[in-house]
Order: C-alpha cells, then sequence, then structure tokens
C-alpha cells in the first residue's frame, strides 16, 4: 500500500511539471506575442509620423493573437484545476479506502481482546472455585483433626 501511495505521489509531481512546462511555455509565447505587439503599436508609416489604418489593424491583429493566446493559458489553468480536482477526489477515496479497512481491523481486535477478557474472567472464576474448595477442605481436616485429637485425649 505504502509503494502505491508513493508511486502516486510520484506520478503527480510528474504531472504537474510537465503540466507547468506545458504553461510555462504558453506564457512565454504570449509574451513574444506581447512584445511583438509593442512592436507593431511603436510602427508609425503614414505621412508625417502619423499612424495609417494598416498599422492599426496589425495592431489589432497581434491583440487578437494575444487574446487567443490568454484563452488557451485560461484553458490549461481550467484543466489543471479539474486535474487537480480528480486526483483530489482520488486521493479522498484512497484514504477513505484506508481508514474503512483501519476501522475493521479495530473492530476485529475489540472483538478478540473481549473475548481474552471473557476467558480471563472464566479462569479466575474457576480459580476462585478452587481456592475456596481448598480452603474447605483444609478447614475440615483441622477441624476433624482437632475433633480427634479431643476425642483420644478424652479417652486417654
Amino acid at each position: 500500500m505504502l509503494t502505491f501511495i508513493f508511486a502516486l505521489w510520484l506520478s503527480l509531481f510528474q504531472t504537474d511539471s510537465t503540466e507547468s512546462a506545458k504553461l510555462q511555455k504558453l506564457i512565454n509565447e504570449r509574451d513574444q506575442l506581447h512584445s511583438q505587439w509593442k512592436t507593431s503599436e511603436s510602427k508609425k508609416t503614414g505621412i508625417f509620423g502619423n499612424r495609417t489604418k494598416k498599422d492599426m489593424i496589425e495592431t489589432n491583429d497581434w491583440l487578437e493573437r494575444i487574446l487567443a493566446k490568454d484563452n488557451q493559458i485560461m484553458d490549461e489553468l481550467r484543466m489543471q484545476g479539474s486535474i487537480e480536482k480528480v486526483t483530489i477526489s482520488q486521493e479522498k477515496e484512497d484514504y477513505k479506502s484506508i481508514t474503512m479497512k483501519l476501522e475493521r481491523d479495530v473492530q476485529v481486535l475489540k472483538r478478540a481482546l473481549a473475548e481474552k477478557d471473557a476467558e480471563i474472567n472464566q479462569k479466575m472464576s474457576e480459580r476462585r472455585t478452587f481456592e475456596w474448595t481448598t480452603l474447605f477442605l483444609f478447614l475440615s481436616t483441622a477441624g476433624l483433626a482437632w475433633w480427634i485429637y479431643r476425642i483420644k485425649k478424652a479417652s486417654a
């Protein structure tokens, strides 16, 4: 069971690193798009150094690409969140089954302890009976010996 938990933990660690790498790649791509947008924003190809309609359309295209990349990043984050939820629910079920097994084991041990206690009480009651019988026989023998002594003393 311990190896299963370790393997599960190890796979989660590896999954997190690959998901993190994918997310980091998306963020790096967004940073590149942002720098290209900044470059297109600074373009002024019009007369007297003004921005033209073509410059503005190009800037808008870069913004649309950035938005698309942001949506990809958000989708990746949602997917990671759902994977984490599934993983947590699986871990919860694993811990629940372990807890149930341990509770069954505790119940078995409690029953065994109760049986042993009953056995001990039975042995103690048998021992008490033996002790009382021994005491009765001793007192009877002492009484009989005293009675025989009195008879012998009276006849002598």
